[in-house]
């Protein structure tokens, strides 16, 4: 039998299934995994986001320098690079109720590495060692657990950071000290990296690629150059794999004197604003992201942690949590969604080197 409704008995109804959407948002609980490098340890947080700060959940020894992490695509494993001998990285599973981590174990890494990241399809860890000029392909178990090394290639001097693009079928890494960007095609059945046609695009010489990222529409990558602390947007070509660049522009503060060490960028998930850190200024810039061209428009900087190495922006956009590797403390900032201006912060110490936040909500 079809049960027809009125006008107002389906605005009703979609007003009640907004509501229960509501609620189960507001059940959900967003949790902040901050690598402490030299305290060996990963602090597990609770973000209050009524309140705009964190509460403290666990602190986890992992037995050695931790610094890069990667969440699963699911979310249920946290991985954890140990940039100290012997070179592994440690597998977590992530508990939904409670965000505790239960370590899983350990695997071998071909050497230090300085960025970890995992596939769309959760079998595949990618990572960038910086002293040792290469990148490398783990594989993960079925019950989350990274297994033994697939393959490794050498690459340009330090390698800093490697991620797949949105589809699953480029892989890109920076080579901080051979200036470029080396593209990847990959194929996700094998875990298997061949060179892309371009193979490499060079950035400006001893500017010092870093960090990348794509916006969610994969038309742009935006990267930070270590060495000058410049920022560059390029279109990407998601058919061919190729980047062209559109804008170059600078995370230093008007008036900066000393050496440049810019570290971190994101996006915010609508995409209309980036951050950068630069830890010689201990600053993040602020850039309005144009979104027919994707191109920046400064905004300034705001004083935030010493030495701010990583940060993350939570999923809905109005936090950006940052670690300060010499302040030993992470800061809680407020996002105006109106102008992009962070806020006021709120403080929390960590463990001795905070390097890398990875941010997660679990229902």
């Amino acid at each position: 039998m079809r049960v027809r409704t009125s006008r107002l008995g389906r605005a009703a109804l979609l007003s009640g299934v907004a509501v229960l959407f509501g609620m189960a948002a507001a059940q959900a609980a967003t949790y902040v995994y901050v690598a402490n490098a030299d305290s060996q340890e990963i602090s597990v947080l609770e973000l209050d986001r009524a309140q705009g700060q964190l509460k403290p959940v666990e602190t986890v020894g992992v037995a050695g320098t931790v610094m890069p992490m990667a969440v699963s695509p699911d979310k249920r494993f946290l991985y954890a690079a140990l940039r100290s001998q012997p070179f592994r990285v440690a597998s977590f599973a992530i508990d939904n109720a409670s965000g505790r981590l239960r370590k899983l174990g350990e695997a071998p890494l071909a050497d230090s590495m300085a960025n970890i990241d995992v596939d769309a399809t959760g079998r595949w860890l990618f990572a960038a060692s910086y002293p040792g000029h290469k990148i490398t392909v783990n594989s993960i178990g079925s019950d989350g657990t990274v297994g033994a090394i697939q393959q490794l290639i050498p690459t340009s001097p330090n390698a800093h950071a490697i991620h797949a693009d949105a589809a699953n079928r480029f892989v890109l890494a920076t080579s901080l000290g051979g200036d470029n960007l080396s593209i990847w095609r990959f194929d996700a059945d094998k875990g298997q990296l061949t060179p892309n046609d371009p193979a490499l695009v060079s950035t400006a010489p001893k500017s010092g690629a870093r960090h990348f990222v794509w916006d969610k529409s994969q038309r742009y990558l935006y990267l930070v150059n270590e060495l000058d602390a410049s920022l560059d947007v390029f279109a990407w070509d998601d058919a061919r794999g190729s980047l062209r660049e559109l804008q170059r522009t600078t995370t230093l503060p008007a008036g900066f004197a000393g050496k440049p060490w810019a570290a971190d960028m994101h996006l915010t998930p609508d995409g209309k604003y980036l951050y950068a850190s630069e830890r010689t200024s201990s600053t993040l810039s602020t850039f309005r992201v144009d979104p027919a061209t994707g191109l920046l428009q400064p905004l300034g900087q705001t004083p935030t942690e010493k030495t701010p190495r990583g940060f993350a922006i939570d999923s809905t956009g109005r936090y950006l949590i940052v670690a300060g590797q010499d302040s030993h403390s992470v800061s809680v900032h407020p996002i105006d969604p109106a102008s992009g201006a962070l806020g006021a912060p709120k403080r929390m110490a960590v463990g001795k080197n905070p390097n890398w936040i990875e941010i997660i909500d679990l229902p």
